[in-house]
C-alpha cells in the first residue's frame, strides 16, 4: 500500500475513533419501576438555600461585525472584497481582504494589448483560459505558439502537447512522504476547529 493511502486511512480512522468514542455512554443497570426513568448516584448530598437573587442585564449581547472591503467607486479594478465574522458567547472573530479575479485582470490585459495594436499578443493573453485556447482549436485558428500563428502554432502546440506528456511521465507520481505532513496538519487544524 503507498504512503499516501497509508495516510488517508489513518486520517479517517482516527476521525471515525472520535465519532464512535465521542457517541458512547455507559450506565449500569438499575431497577426501576415501569414509566419512570432512574439513575444510580453513590454518593449523598443535602442543599439547603434560602434568600433571592436578581439579574438585571444592563448591556447587549456582544457581536462580531465583519469589515467592509470594496474596490471603491473605481470599476477598472479587478478585486473582489471577501469578509466574514463568528460570534459565540464568549469570543468573537471577524476579518475580512481583498482577492484578484484573474478572468477579469485577463480580459483588461487582452483589451490594453489589442488596443495598442499588439494584437497577436492579446490572442496569447485571452488563450491561458483553457475554454479559450480549446474554442480557438476547434474553430481551426489555433492559439498563437512562440510568435507562430496559423499552421505553423498549430504544429507547434501539437509537438508541445507530446512534450509536455513526455515531461510528466518523466516526474513520476507525487512524493507522498513530502505531502503527509502537510494532510496531517490539515487534519489536525480541522478538528481543532470542532
Amino acid at each position: 500500500m503507498s504512503v499516501r493511502k497509508r495516510v488517508w486511512l489513518y486520517a479517517i480512522s482516527l476521525i471515525a475513533i472520535f465519532i464512535i468514542m465521542g457517541n458512547m455512554a455507559s450506565a449500569e443497570d438499575v431497577e426501576c419501576p415501569t414509566g419512570y426513568v432512574c439513575t444510580r448516584s453513590d454518593t449523598d448530598s443535602n442543599i439547603n438555600s434560602t434568600g433571592s437573587m436578581e439579574t438585571k442585564i444592563i448591556q447587549p449581547p456582544p457581536t462580531a461585525i465583519s469589515p467592509q472591503f470594496s474596490a471603491g467607486n473605481n470599476t477598472d479594478l479587478c478585486t473582489i472584497g471577501v469578509s466574514a465574522a463568528v460570534q459565540t458567547q464568549i469570543l468573537g472573530i471577524s476579518g475580512g481582504g481583498t482577492f484578484t479575479e484573474e478572468n477579469c485582470q485577463r480580459l483588461k490585459n487582452a483589451k490594453t494589448l489589442y488596443d495598442m495594436g499588439m494584437k497577436v499578443a492579446a490572442v496569447s493573453v485571452m488563450c491561458q483560459d483553457t475554454g479559450v485556447f480549446d474554442a480557438m482549436m476547434q474553430a481551426g485558428t489555433p492559439c498563437p505558439y512562440d510568435g507562430q500563428i496559423g499552421e505553423a502554432a498549430k504544429l507547434g502546440w501539437e509537438t508541445h502537447v507530446a512534450e509536455t506528456k513526455k515531461e510528466l511521465k518523466r516526474m513520476g507520481p507525487i512524493d507522498a512522504e513530502k505531502v503527509a505532513p502537510a494532510v496531517g496538519a490539515g487534519i489536525l487544524a480541522f478538528l481543532l476547529f470542532l
